[in-house]
């Protein structure tokens, strides 16, 4: 008989998914608005996306191996105390400059929060249904995408200072979520069990951490998620100004779609994934991404905003659970934390990249000159993985059969 997959730990770890995405998608639509009230233009107001994804890119590998070590379980209730203190912060700053300074740190937190909840989630779901467990599980991120960002414009017209104390209070709801978790530092050694050899005492060297801690198979093959967060990291700042250019209403329409799409998607063909392959399914769902944004390139209203939407959210939905499965069958439990700090590095490299250069290239061309460039590199994403992953799949070891 199969372990089950619904367990009280899998609807904790959910709920505490779903209020931490909460919040962060109430901030990260809402805060190019603030940049601009606070002086800022508008390839400036990107840079706080940028910048957090940036941070928490850099840092991902490093705090994902810190939190294999510290135990995944108090990551998750440190960081939520931490980032309800940053969101405060934000209430009182009146300077841009200021709030893009504050946000480099942020971002360090924030990868450390990913990492633990990735590592501690793929604990609790079964190996033979990861691919399955992973597709539902981030349904949580996609649901609250879906709501979060029409909130936070909600709370937003109330006043910025407002916006912040709720997202503070959303935090502290976090720690007590992840207080309510099991402690994993001892499932992690036994999970690891007889494949857990004893690692050499050597002097600690910044040169040898990054050598030997850092997952680099792992960050080189994610950067086809880069190629696709790309075009995600800049619709994520500004669909919402392209659709006031357009004057399409309401603001959220490309992100609350997108989002339904991928709860359906997830829905109707989560617990095909592993049947399937999580290999097979990822790479038609690269090229359907890179469409989807090919699309929006023509849109002229809402029509071609819902179908792009559409379409972006059935490949970008699936391309992340199969995308994780496939890594993770690569790697030992003890390493997990570090293989979603470098998965995380690569996908959020990309999200930085759209928000940031993107928001340049909106400033000076246009939006569908910035769009068209996302669209061309979503493309390249397919032929990248398929060179890359023949190095990885010979070079990643495998992990001895029925160990997880």
């Amino acid at each position: 008989m199969s372990q089950p997959l619904f367990t009280t730990r899998f609807f904790i770890m959910f709920g505490y998914t779903f209020t931490v995405f909460a919040s962060v998608f109430q901030l990260l639509p809402v805060a190019p608005y603030r940049v601009l009230a606070l002086g800022g233009s508008t390839a400036v107001a990107g840079l706080f996306h940028g910048f957090l994804t940036f941070s928490s890119a850099f840092s991902g590998p490093v705090t994902g191996v810190l939190s294999d070590r510290i135990g995944h379980r108090l990551v998750l209730i440190g960081v939520s105390i931490v980032l309800a203190a940053f969101t405060v912060s934000y209430a009182f700053v009146t300077d841009y400059r200021v709030l893009l300074g504050l946000v480099v740190v942020h971002g360090v937190v924030w990868s450390a929060l990913l990492a633990a909840s990735g590592a501690y989630m793929t604990a609790t779901i079964p190996a033979a249904r990861r691919a399955e467990g992973l597709s539902y599980w981030g349904l949580a991120t996609v649901l609250a995408v879906g709501v979060a960002p029409a909130l936070g414009f909600w709370v937003y017209d109330h006043g910025w200072f407002t916006l912040c104390l709720e997202l503070a209070g959303l935090n502290l709801l976090m720690a007590f979520i992840a207080w309510r978790l099991p402690d994993d530092r001892h499932e992690l050694a036994a999970d690891d069990g007889e494949d857990a050899a004893p690692a050499p005492v050597e002097p600690f060297t910044l040169g040898g951490f990054v050598r030997t801690h850092i997952e680099w198979r792992v960050f080189w093959l994610a950067i086809t998620t880069a190629l696709i967060t790309f075009g995600y990291g800049a619709l994520t700042s500004f669909s919402a100004m392209f659709a006031d250019e357009l004057g399409v209403r309401p603001r959220s329409l490309f992100l609350s779609v997108t989002a339904s799409t991928i709860v359906l998607g997830r829905l109707l063909v989560g617990r095909m994934l592993d049947a399937i392959g999580p290999r097979r399914v990822l790479v038609p769902c690269l090229m359907v991404a890179a469409l989807g944004l090919l699309i929006l390139v023509f849109a002229q209203g809402a029509a071609l905003i819902v179908v792009s939407a559409l379409i972006f959210g059935a490949g970008f939905g699936l391309m992340h659970p199969a995308f994780t499965s496939y890594v993770l069958t690569h790697v030992p439990a003890r390493r997990r934390g570090a293989a979603f700090g470098a998965m995380l590095a690569a996908f959020d490299t990309g999200i930085g990249l759209g928000a940031s250069v993107l928001g340049l290239v909106i400033h000076m061309y246009g939006f569908r000159v910035a769009l068209l460039l996302a669209a061309v590199l979503a493309a390249l994403s397919v032929p990248y993985f398929q060179f890359v992953d023949r190095r990885f799949a010979t070079t990643a070891p495998r992990k001895r059969e029925g160990v997880v």
